[in-house]
């Protein structure tokens, strides 16, 4: 009887499709993750004998390894199969001492994307697990749990229980609570742009206040505006001078895995987290019918641009037969990585770009399909020739002022023709002649003030973390989970906003432990870690410069730090179970009730933000609400008895023209009233005498 082959990789999901793209030959299993780690109850770092870890069976693993070790010991080879970066080698390199395979063993196989072929080419070319990947994952296991394990006593014992910090949870907290800092301190400024309409003919077009005087114009305040105006008053607008270019607009890359979470962050409205285990769904396999089961995408934690020639050469086949030849740019585009990318893996792309969206949809959930639609449709853009645009300027003299327009016509639309890319507006002027005299519709002023920086958003953070070269592609999402899990951020309309206690841990760790918080040595350990992988720097090494300036920081910090007590917003309600007055308090999907008396006393309930509105129906006050699921609604505070709901925020007027009660919105300069039963859009400096309160 012919003895099989092992493999072994993490999740089951992965196994099956494995199992039945290699055939009968081999047997595929799942180690459901990691199955050794350091110990919980203890730091299990030997920090006197060379930093050296201490590691158990993760709890429950238990029947997984004594399963995995029966099958080793029937099968002719033991192949370990995880995850082609450094989480994945650990593991391989755990199964490798607990399955007794010899330490030279070639017993890793690395394959970038679940289909026959990329595994086929991988069982062929097993080598030694890769020691130098191992040690640069151990490395940031070990500092991380040096860090966890020594700070978060620390603050439990100084401010609270529950608390943690790490080497980049709280450089990320940081950045979050500095913005908010930025955004208190900004001081808005006042000013105005002219508009001019203008006609041309039978065309209409407009033109905005470029220069005055030879000087860009710099209109602070509505005198200067009326100044302008006056000189203008009898003026004519001519045509002083057009000018075209030809514009050529280049396709984005592919996607790494953090231009891919902040894209589906912002067109899917997904969370890091949530983009991350749908890719996971995509790259582990799933069944595509009579296709069997396959892996959609290559491997989602990358921080590489870099396609496969062989992919690069499927996909010109792809746009050559559906768009023609004129889509395909003379040579294969190649794209550079930000930064020090590890450029071990290719960028996230479909495995087989022939599998369109749209053939594959009825075997997909709606989540899966839509960011395989994503994915699929940056990848083939990313392979096609650029946009042409033709650019017209204009510019127009008036007095002593200067006017300019801007217009566009797409002359060869390339990678847009792709459904599914953003359109590219096109602003077609009239055709105009230098000299020529145009006739002035209106001049149009208009008041604006300068803007705070916006907060974070989940895309945005991870923009600026990836950026300052802060953690990796498979860090962010965990980050993002764990900052708001601690309660030092909460996220409210998709923007985060630190809490008071996430500003008194950050100045704390400011104070006493300034290399934690710093964002560049952070950002310089990342790069150590990268050396300890290639060969560099010796993983103790780095470990121990770290640890020998930290412990004495630690042991100041515990001497110096007196109990810090976090102040509490009061609520006008008491405990119905102990008396105490309870407070507000900031958690994960926003604010809640509690007693202070925790952990005697564990009472929450859920905190209703009134709104100053009464209801349309009972004239009780309206206050927001939220899903078990943390999204935000309005009701009546009389609920059961009253039943109104509104997904919008009402207004507190009635619409003129049927009488139904008006709503906010859209955010920021697209925020309008509107009606939400006739359709009515109302300014909110239009609303009349007429529009009565609601009573």
């Amino acid at each position: 009887m012919l003895k099989k082959v092992l493999v072994i990789v993490e999740s089951p999901a992965k196994a099956r499709a494995i199992s039945r793209l290699l055939g009968r030959r081999y047997i595929v299993k799942a180690s459901l993750g990691h199955v050794r780690d350091l110990p919980k109850s203890q730091l299990g770092v030997d920090v006197e004998n060379g930093f050296t870890p201490k590691y158990v069976t993760i709890r429950g693993k238990g029947e997984v390894i004594k399963e995995l070790r029966e099958t080793a010991r029937q099968a002719e080879k033991v192949l370990l199969g995880p995850d082609p970066d450094r989480e994945g080698e650990a593991i391989a390199w755990h199964l490798q001492n607990l399955l007794n395979l010899p330490s030279d063993s070639k017993c890793r196989i690395e394959f970038h994307e679940v289909t026959k072929k990329a595994l086929e080419e991988a069982v062929k070319q097993p080598h030694p697990v890769n020691m130098n990947r191992v040690y640069a994952q151990q490395a940031r296991r070990v500092l991380d749990r040096l860090v966890g394990y020594s700070l978060s006593p620390l603050l439990w014992r100084k401010i609270r229980s529950g608390l943690s910090a790490g080497r980049v949870q709280s450089v990320a907290v940081r950045l979050i609570c500095e913005r908010e800092e930025e955004i208190k301190r900004f001081q808005p400024e006042e000013y105005w742009t002219l508009t001019a309409v203008l006609k041309s003919g039978e065309s209409v077009f407009e033109a905005k206040l470029l220069q005055r005087a030879g000087k860009k114009a710099d209109l602070k305040r509505e005198e200067d505006v009326r100044q302008v105006l006056q000189e203008l008053k009898d003026a004519f607008f001519t045509v002083s001078k057009v000018t075209k270019k030809k514009k050529k607009r280049n396709p984005l890359p592919p996607f790494t895995t953090s231009t891919l979470q902040q894209e589906a962050s912002e067109k899917l409205n997904f969370s890091v987290q949530k983009t991350m285990a749908v890719a996971q769904q995509l790259y582990e396999g799933l069944d595509l019918g009579e296709a069997g089961s396959v892996g959609l995408i290559t491997y989602m934690r990358t921080d590489s641009t870099r396609v496969a020639e062989v992919a690069q050469m499927e996909a010109r086949d792809f746009i050559k037969e559906n768009f023609g030849t004129e889509y395909l740019p003379a040579k294969p585009p190649q794209y550079h990585s930000k930064g020090k990318a590890q450029d071990a893996h290719e960028a996230i792309r479909p495995t087989s770009v022939w599998r369109r969206p749209q053939d594959v949809r009825k075997f997909l959930t709606e989540d899966q399909f839509k960011l395989y639609k994503l994915i699929w449709e940056r990848y083939l853009a990313s392979q096609m020739s650029p946009a042409l645009l033709e650019v017209t300027t204009v510019d127009v003299t008036a007095a002593s002022c200067v006017f300019r327009a801007s217009g566009s016509v797409i002359s060869f639309p390339g990678f847009l023709q792709l459904a599914g890319e953003v359109e590219e507006k096109e602003v077609i002027l009239p055709p105009l002649s230098e000299g020529e005299v145009l006739e002035l519709q209106e001049l149009v002023p208009k008041q604006h003030f300068t803007q705070p920086p916006p907060r974070f958003t989940e895309a945005s953070l991870v923009k600026l973390l990836e950026e300052k070269g802060i953690g990796r592609p498979s860090t962010y999402a965990p980050i993002i989970e764990t900052i708001q899990a601690r309660g030092y951020v909460v996220k409210e309309d998709k923007y985060f906003y630190p809490t008071e206690l996430g500003f008194v841990v950050v100045d704390l760790l400011k104070q006493y432990f300034p290399k934690i918080i710093d964002v560049e040595f952070t950002a310089s350990m990342e790069e150590k870690l990268d050396q300890v992988e290639e060969g560099v720097l010796s993983w103790r090494q780095v470990v121990s410069d770290f640890y020998v300036p930290f412990k004495k920081e630690l042991e100041h910090a515990e001497s110096e730090i007196t109990k810090i007590e976090v102040e509490e917003e009061k609520s006008e309600k008491h405990c119905p179970k102990c008396g105490r007055q309870l407070v507000i308090k900031k958690g994960r999907y926003g604010k809640f009730l509690a007693c202070p008396g925790f952990p005697e006393c564990r009472y929450t309930e859920q905190y209703l933000e009134k709104t100053g509105v009464p209801c349309p129906k009972c004239g009780a006050q309206v206050v927001v609400r939220k899903t078990k699921k943390g999204k935000k609604f309005y009701g009546c505070i009389n609920y059961p008895d009253c039943d109104f709901v509104s997904w919008d925020e009402p207004v507190g007027k009635t619409c003129s023209q049927c009488g139904h009660f008006l709503v906010y919105r859209g955010r920021g300069k697209k925020r309008k009233i509107v009606c939400p039963e006739c359709g009515a859009c109302i300014n909110e400096s239009e609303l009349s005498p007429e529009v009565v309160e609601v009573k």
